[in-house]
């Protein structure tokens, strides 16, 4: 029992082993809420002056299951290179789909 116990764990080990070599695995996940019920319109609220370095995100509907949410804006830090692209809702025939806030390169 004693061999049987060390090559399972020889085999064990080198498994392991191989597997922290491998490269990560980078997975594009994109996640997306469809519905049948509109948000309310967007809130009008006033942003705050510039930040230097920062960016507005500005404020929208979550769903969260059962009705929509505000989540209030704020500020980000800039990404040098990208815009923020903010959060939104797209209708799409009697369904409604929402977009999650994202950084896209400048183009």
């Amino acid at each position: 029992m004693g061999i049987r116990h060390s090559a399972l764990t020889l085999i064990a080990a080198t498994t392991l082993g191989l597997a922290a070599l491998a490269p990560p695995a980078r997975a594009g996940v994109s996640v997306g809420v469809g519905i049948n019920i509109g948000p309310p319109p967007p809130r009008v609220v006033a942003v705050p002056p510039p930040r230097r370095g920062y960016v507005w995100a500005p404020g929208y509907w979550r769903w969260t299951g059962h009705r929509h949410v505000w989540v209030d804006g704020h500020w980000i830090r800039e990404r040098r290179g990208r815009v923020w692209v903010e959060d939104r809702w797209e209708q799409r025939g009697p369904n409604w789909v929402y977009h999650r806030g994202h950084w896209d390169p400048v183009r």
